[in-house]
């Protein structure tokens, strides 16, 4: 079956629900569409969710905030059957985590295999982690969440970039730490950088 063509106001607003649906559970409201989206009337938004349901790439369901995704549809990346997770991969610069460009597939885990359920796999890149049982090509799964306690290991947003560390809360700044000593531990100072958790490591996934 062929791919859709999709207007670039109709790619935003599926992205958005795509995004809103593996964060939230649960599809957003007409009224979140229109304010995320910047659309000029609640009428706008639901013409151009309409327009995504005549296509197929989008369902109705009875019950409240009746939207949702169509099971086993591959001609979009990022649409995800109940038991899968989507793995992200590079990071782009100052894009949400869950982004459309930032996921490579969706994988066939279950996310309640997790405590708490994961919502994410993160592809690992380096060796920073290595001690802890963390390595190159690793994926990583994570809880998303913007707050963790001290010494749990988090995926953190730094200025522009991703990166996985322990984190410990020192006074009025925090450290990212790493667990291997070849690579220094990184000093967050919130007066000088945009800093954000986006989720907590709850498991790992080793392909062999």
């Amino acid at each position: 079956m062929s791919t859709p063509t999709l207007t670039e106001r109709q790619q935003k607003t599926l992205a958005f629900l795509r995004e809103y649906l593996q964060s939230q559970g649960l599809p957003p409201t007409l009224r979140e569409i229109a304010e995320a989206l910047g659309f000029s009337s609640h009428s706008s938004a639901q013409a151009c969710v309409e327009s995504l349901v005549r296509k197929g790439v989008l369902e109705r369901s009875p019950q409240h905030r009746g939207l949702r995704l169509p099971a086993g549809d591959t001609g979009y990346r990022g649409i995800a059957a109940a038991n899968d997770l989507p793995l992200v991969g590079r990071v782009a610069a100052g894009s949400p985590i869950l982004a459309e460009e930032n996921i490579e597939a969706q994988l066939e885990v279950d996310p309640a295999l997790f405590r708490p359920r994961a919502d994410y796999l993160l592809r690992v890149v380096g060796l920073s982690m290595r001690d802890a049982g963390i390595l190159d090509g690793d994926l990583l799964a994570v809880h998303k969440t913007a707050t963790a306690n001290d010494g749990q290991i988090v995926v953190a947003r730094l200025d522009d970039e991703v990166t996985v560390k322990r984190l410990k809360h020192e006074r009025d700044r925090l450290l990212l730490l790493p667990e291997n000593p070849d690579f220094d531990p990184i000093e967050v100072d919130p007066r000088r950088h945009a800093f954000a958790i986006e989720g907590r490591y709850v498991g790992i996934i080793r392909r062999t």
